[in-house]
């Protein structure tokens, strides 16, 4: 089930084999049967004739487009054709009937292996713009690979797109599960913990020390469920299940506003609401907690 997630469908061949040569991908560039997929302040143009769809654009279509900063981003090959992102200066429009359109708006009205390139896209052309200089010398670096990495022409350091592995839990002991409310939710919108993995740790470690740092509970088996790309700008949700050993709470208010059992028919009731502005509700179906929440209420 987690891997009919949003953002979680890409099935792009990567031409992994292909990047080191630099001709080839120029070549690719130029092939009049590639496809572009334009961004503009990093939202994507999305073709609105019918269902919302990725604005795919032949090379043409934008030789009079000013592209910012770096060269089309090789993202792989799909149904026959490479397929590119890249970034523009202008929102001027590069096809018709289409708009440049926020991810996090666009990407839940998307069939799965779009919503899946557009995570991949987005954070390529996240990292590119603010990864431009070597965090060893400082010198501008090049794009190399097709965008699967910068290189430092001074140094010869090599510098690869991030991505951050984040923990999400559902804590559960019996009935009972544990959720979580940041200050910048709504007052009765809640979620599942998360946080991010520290080096030197383990996915279950990260969930253990997570959980009691936020909440003050204890955890002891933790079961690794599914996970998700999440674009914003560039991380990697593992969903995981926790059982824990204690239940007295103790919020950690600098990182969460409240922290709260709920019994499992209540919760049952605010995943139902979950697409609603209203009442306690959950995550809707585009993130990964309501996956979570949904495989434990199923059992």
């Amino acid at each position: 089930m987690f891997e009919r997630i949003t953002f979680s469908g890409n099935t792009i061949d990567r031409l992994d084999g292909l990047r080191h040569d630099a001709a080839a991908v120029a070549s690719l560039r130029d092939d009049p049967s590639s496809r572009f997929l334009p961004f503009h302040d990093l939202k994507p143009w999305i073709t609105l004739s019918g269902s919302p769809r990725l604005g795919w654009v032949a090379g043409k279509t934008l030789d009079s487009a000013t592209v910012k900063g770096f060269e089309p981003l090789l993202l792989g090959r799909l149904d026959g054709a490479a397929r590119f992102a890249l970034a523009l200066d202008s929102d001027h429009p590069p096809g018709a009937n289409g708009k440049f359109i926020d991810v996090r708006s666009v990407a839940p009205q998307l069939a799965a292996a779009e919503s899946g390139l557009l995570a991949q896209a987005r954070s390529l052309l996240d990292w590119h713009t603010h990864h431009r200089h070597c965090a060893c010398c400082g010198t501008l670096t090049v794009v190399a690979k097709g965008g699967a990495q910068r290189d430092c022409p001074t140094c010869a350091a090599h510098h690869f797109p991030r991505n951050d592995p984040v923990v999400i839990m559902l804590v559960t002991r019996g009935d009972d599960c544990l959720l979580g409310r940041q200050h910048r939710f709504a007052e009765d919108f809640w979620s599942c913990l998360a946080g991010f993995i520290e080096p030197g740790e383990t996915v279950e470690a990260a969930v253990r020390r997570e959980v009691r740092e936020e909440a003050g509970v204890e955890v002891d088996a933790v079961r690794y469920l599914g996970s998700q790309p999440w674009p914003f700008p560039a991380s990697l949700m593992l969903g995981c299940h926790g059982e824990a050993t204690s239940t007295a709470i103790t919020v950690d208010d600098r990182e969460l506003a409240d922290v709260q059992w709920f019994s499992r028919e209540r919760v049952a009731e605010m995943l139902a609401r979950c697409d609603g502005d209203h009442g306690l509700r959950l995550p809707r179906a585009y993130a990964i907690a309501h996956h979570l929440v949904r495989y434990w209420l199923e059992g």
